[in-house]
């Protein structure tokens, strides 16, 4: 048997869909399985011992369709569900097995404010796409390898700051997801104790300002834009607390099986998206959320600025409360 997964992006969503690669070839273990994604997250499906074989495109998904039509599929698992996944099938001439993306209860719940969405979480939802295959769940959580070989400098972050560390997670892709400046700025005050600034590169300057204005600053490490995906795991995986918005960190906290204190904006966990954990696991998940404004959620996205032009979602939020889960 020989079965395609797509998912084109991101970090978070790749991680996510992690539980059904593994399902599938415990159930199938003589199974090839195949996995389409964007040539820069290449790197997460390789570490997933299940895959057999990865396909990465750059810029247009056609640009592996003689690759794709060549292995004949008995399967096609589509988890991403968008025009590009389309397309690759309508070129193919083929169907997928695909999940519910709830985009009209979405709309319902961001348009209208009416609430019918199910308490579901997008990996059960997930992996509804492969129960025709009597493939079922595990409650294992989500999977990510970090290769051995994967090291942080010591000059950038020395050997003693590593004992006891909080990470804050600067940036999200979208700028109604990211905590503001002033709340990591509160945070860095009230937390004891070594602090590390993570993100990418585009919050290198968002670092710097926040670096500039905390009085005690020699106990903040700015590793935004120094650490690459598997880096910035290994952080993870040794931090005492992590602090984050709703972003690829939190998930990739989830699947080392971290505890994660995540902090939302315009997004709500109710989208079934909230950090996964195995079975027994759930008390690991702290959420801190404004549920007292009403035009929350604005978007099952997000935006690049408010809407509304206040942010209230994140600025009204109270920083001391995120104390009760700090270690």
């Amino acid at each position: 048997m020989k079965i395609l997964i797509l998912r084109f992006s991101s970090i978070g969503d790749i991680i996510l869909t992690t539980p059904v690669v593994r399902c599938l070839k415990s159930k199938f273990p003589e199974a090839e399985i195949h996995y389409l994604t964007r040539l820069p997250y290449k790197s997460i499906v390789e570490s997933l011992h299940a895959v057999t074989k990865v396909i990465t495109f750059e810029t247009s998904v056609t640009e592996v369709l003689p690759e794709v039509r060549k292995e004949a599929y008995d399967y096609i698992i589509d988890l991403h569900k968008n025009l590009r996944t389309k397309t690759l099938l309508l070129r193919l001439g083929r169907c997928a097995h695909t999940f519910s993306k709830l985009n009209v209860r979405k709309w319902l719940k961001v348009r209208l404010g009416i609430n019918c969405l199910p308490k579901v979480h997008i990996v059960d939802r997930y992996m509804k796409a492969v129960a025709f295959l009597d493939v079922i769940y595990d409650e294992q959580g989500l999977d990510y390898e970090i290769p051995a070989n994967t090291e942080l400098d010591a000059s950038i972050f020395p050997l003693e700051k590593r004992t006891h560390y909080t990470v804050i997670v600067v940036g999200a892709k979208q700028f109604t997801k990211q905590i503001p400046e002033s709340h990591i700025i509160t945070l860095c005050r009230l937390i004891s104790g070594e602090i590390v600034l993570l993100g990418g590169k585009d919050e290198s300057e968002k670092s710097q300002r926040i670096l500039e204005q905390i009085e005690d600053n020699k106990r903040v490490t700015n590793l935004c834009g120094k650490l690459d995906l598997n880096q910035s795991a290994l952080l993870l995986k040794g931090a005492t607390n992590i602090i984050t918005a709703d972003t690829g960190m939190m998930h990739l906290a989830a699947a080392l099986k971290k505890e994660v204190i995540s902090i939302w904006g315009n997004t709500i966990p109710a989208f079934g998206m909230s950090a996964y954990y195995p079975k027994g696991m759930e008390h690991l998940s702290h959420i801190l959320e404004n549920n007292s404004i009403a035009c929350r959620p604005c978007s099952k996205i997000g935006y690049s600025s408010c809407p509304k032009k206040h942010f209230k979602c994140m600025m009204d939020l109270n920083m001391q409360d995120v104390m009760q889960w700090v270690k």
